[in-house]
């Protein structure tokens, strides 16, 4: 990633995140102090958390992003978070297809993706709108169906008549720290240490005790190895690029929402084209797809079975020739999918305390 730097260690990093949550009340399902006082791992054959040269991650800053993040002060109306839409139980995603939680109360256009391993990706957002953390906060800061903040300079203003948040802005930034930009960055910082490494299958791949999968889970692994790695390749589960999987036959022109990637590029090529999301904690994330369209893992499964629809930009992966595409699953591998997948949850993620509301204080 040429923009980035490979900045600290990811156990000494993320140690002194826990260090600095020690005095949080653990939410129902945390694991014991004990146990969350580790440094949770990264994904297999990743050693660092990348992070921007001009926005090294630091505890305070990190510490920051979480109050922000959590914060709804940040929206119009002062009752809507990052959070809101973005709860660390559903691996920071929404239940609903299209939320309304925003502070307008009216759906969204698209799904709420899941904020998992972001520090490794590319290209933000369903149609790769955004390149980096530092400026992915800006878009729902302003929309107006989100956090409704039309005017940035009022809410600057209104967060620097707090002591509190000065005070918690120099912390991070030093004297005179309060600003947009840092507001932004730390925002950034925090969502860089959203890192889900320890489920299941990861325990099983570093072959710690108790890291057994299942023979189903593992002929389910296998499975999605032949059929799915050219989406949902590498320990990320995700290619970080973006396609056509058979949703719809036909797209919008210009910037039209439904045109996917190619309101970005302005690339008929691009037509229909959506970022992939990996499928750590996929289970827990529902419901799926760009639109939220599959309420169910099992949905998603019979789509790619026997409900692909074809079009001009439908991706190769998909393409039987003749045939209709999509993949070749029978039920019973189809049952074995599930169980690999539902073995990429990490409750540790899902459940921990300084991923979590920060306390008092």
């Amino acid at each position: 990633m040429s923009p980035h730097t490979l900045w600290r260690t990811a156990t000494g990093l993320l140690l002194a995140v826990l260090l600095g949550a020690c005095g949080d009340v653990p939410r129902p399902g945390a694991p014991p102090p004990e146990e969350a006082s580790r440094p949770p791992p990264l994904p297999v054959g990743f050693s660092t958390i990348p992070a921007l040269e001009d926005n090294p991650l630091t505890p305070e800053g990190i510490a920051l992003g979480r109050w922000l993040f959590y914060s709804p002060a940040l929206s119009s109306n002062g009752q809507v978070s990052c959070a809101t839409c973005h709860p660390a139980s559903r691996a920071f995603s929404d239940e609903a297809p299209l939320t309304r939680r925003g502070v307008s109360g009216r759906p969204l256009a698209r799904h709420t993706p899941a904020l998992v391993n972001l520090a490794w990706m590319e290209g933000l957002f369903w149609d790769g709108g955004l390149k980096n953390l530092e400026s992915l906060s800006l878009s729902p800061l302003t929309h107006p169906d989100e956090m409704g903040q039309a005017d940035l300079g009022a809410l600057m203003a209104r967060l620097s008549a707090s002591p509190e948040t000065v005070q918690r802005f120099e912390t991070a930034f030093g004297p005179g720290g309060l600003s947009l930009g840092n507001l932004l960055k730390a925002l950034a910082q925090f969502q860089r240490t959203l890192v889900s490494a320890d489920s299941p299958y990861d325990r099983w791949r570093r072959g710690e005790p108790g890291g057994d999968l299942s023979p189903l889970a593992q002929e389910g692994f296998a499975l999605v190895q032949r059929h799915c790695t050219p989406c949902h390749g590498s320990e990320l589960f995700t290619d970080n690029a973006f396609h056509n999987n058979g949703l719809d036959a036909r797209f919008g022109t210009g910037e039209d929402l439904t045109r996917g990637r190619g309101r970005i590029t302005l690339r008929d090529e691009d037509a229909g084209r959506y970022k992939t999301p990996t499928l750590r904690n996929v289970a827990r994330s529902a419901p799926y797809m760009h639109d939220g369209r599959f309420a169910t893992l099992d949905a998603v499964l019979e789509h790619y079975r026997h409900g692909m629809v074809p079009s001009t930009t439908l991706d190769v992966a998909f393409q039987r020739g003749a045939a209709p595409p999509g993949l070749g699953l029978e039920d019973g591998e189809k049952a074995a999918v599930l169980s690999f997948l539902e073995a990429l949850t990490d409750e540790s993620f899902l459940t921990n305390p300084p991923l979590g509301p920060p306390g008092p204080g």
